[in-house]
């Protein structure tokens, strides 16, 4: 069954790939990619952030396989030239753009202001320049845009920024990728730095330290290298439960000590954070970031095998079954994140899993992903957006593409084929 999955699935991607293409229209000036084919009631014409360094991650593959080198790269190129076009001289990026302009959210009057409290693009932009840098053997093309690029990252570390963590946190729950995550979703403003924000940034740092190096920058390189790391000495302080043996996002949203308040002044509080102790996928992602100690990633996989948590019949859960928030209605704005399977939850902590040599776990994880888009391709012609763990039934959105085709690198990984992976 398996080996017809495998089949099935890697000739429906390498026929669709092209649908995720478009070229210029209205403010997207440069060809672009979308997550979704045409007649996909969703995503189909929007330029979106980490939507479209997966495409680019799964279009990697597409070349490899295909032999075709380079045929895609002036729709992934042009992804990013779009986001820079509309890049504001402080670093705000738009996280969607649209022929007609960008998704916003809120009235927070100047576009200073709106940059001040709203979020941005999430911080996979250089990670997704890098990938591209790396394919290609030339990073040259961005060394006009490096003002830009560095002025995202230092907005990040500005405008998100809490000093006394050192961690970086949303600024609303709006647009956050993992939509309905109990951590961020409807609690105050400014009040989490998510596990996920903070895996993601780590990265985004090395890879700009990456992209420097394969400029000649090397005393910069090293630099931006060293605020990686910092933020991941932050991340494990304060986000790591020795007890749970897991990370969690931490809360923020703390009252400022008062030193003439009498009523503290005895013991004011020593802690500048309290872990969210809620059971997220995304839990996993210091596996896939790489900054999670041997003894850490042991624990944790743990917990990724535990049928009464993640661990279910196609995948690991976006949110474990014990919490009381667990539900696996159909919702789309937000698409729901509390426990269904979505394909790229499954791939992150599969790299993850590989990356720290729990090689049996992730082919396991990969025959789950396989099996469960397998049935769906057979059974209704196309994929879905997000699954029941225990049935594999679809529940959102005919014809989502995008993170769902990264089943074709881990087809590439159990055939023993070259898998190309993100930066």
């Amino acid at each position: 069954m398996i080996d017809r999955y495998a089949s099935l699935l890697s000739a429906h991607i390498l026929a669709k790939s092209d649908e995720m293409t478009r070229e210029p229209v209205g403010v997207l000036q440069h060809p672009f990619l979308v997550p979704s084919s045409p007649d996909s009631p969703y995503y189909s014409g929007h330029l979106w952030d980490w939507d479209s360094w997966w495409a680019s991650v799964v279009l990697a593959q597409v070349e490899a396989e295909t032999g075709q080198p380079g045929r895609y790269a002036q729709y992934e190129e042009g992804s990013i030239l779009n986001f820079l076009d509309h890049t504001t001289d402080d670093g705000f990026v738009p996280i969607q753009l649209n022929p007609e302009g960008s998704l916003r959210h809120g009235d927070f009057g100047s576009e200073e202001e709106y940059a001040r409290h709203q979020n941005t693009h999430k911080p996979v932009l250089v990670q997704h320049a890098t990938l591209l840098a790396r394919r290609r053997g030339d990073a040259q093309w961005l060394r006009p845009h490096l003002r830009k690029l560095e002025a995202f990252l230092t907005g990040y570390l500005t405008r998100h920024y809490h000093e006394e963590t050192g961690l970086v946190y949303w600024q609303t729950d709006f647009a956050i990728g993992v939509d309905n995550d109990p951590s961020v979703y409807y609690r105050p403003v400014k009040s989490t730095a998510a596990i996920y924000l903070n895996s993601l940034m780590y990265r985004e740092l090395l890879a700009y330290g990456q992209l420097l190096e394969q400029l000649g920058e090397t005393q910069e390189s090293l630099r931006w290298r060293r605020r990686a790391q910092d933020l991941a000495d932050a991340i494990n302080r304060h986000c790591w439960d020795e007890r749970d043996g897991t990370f969690y996002s931490a809360d923020l949203g703390l009252r400022a000590v008062d030193p003439a308040d009498w009523l503290h002044s005895g013991a004011p509080r020593a802690w500048s954070s309290l872990l969210l102790r809620i059971d997220n996928w995304s839990s996993f992602l210091p596996m896939w970031a790489g900054f999670a100690s041997t003894e850490q990633a042991q624990r944790m996989v743990e917990r990724i095998r535990d049928p009464r948590t993640f661990a279910a019949n196609y995948g690991i859960r976006s949110l474990s079954r014990l919490e009381k928030m667990y539900d696996l209605r159909a919702s789309n704005n937000p698409s729901n994140w509390l426990g269904p399977i979505w394909g790229i939850s499954n791939y992150l902590v599969f790299r993850g899993l590989l990356k720290y040599g729990f090689t049996d776990d992730a082919r396991d994880l990969a025959e789950k992903t396989v099996r469960l888009f397998g049935h769906d391709l057979e059974t209704n012609g196309c994929l879905h957006e997000f699954y029941h763990p225990d049935s594999g039934e679809p529940i959102m959105t005919r014809n989502f593409q995008n993170w769902n085709f990264l089943v074709l690198q881990m087809i590439a990984f159990l055939n023993n084929r070259p898998m190309v992976t993100e930066f």
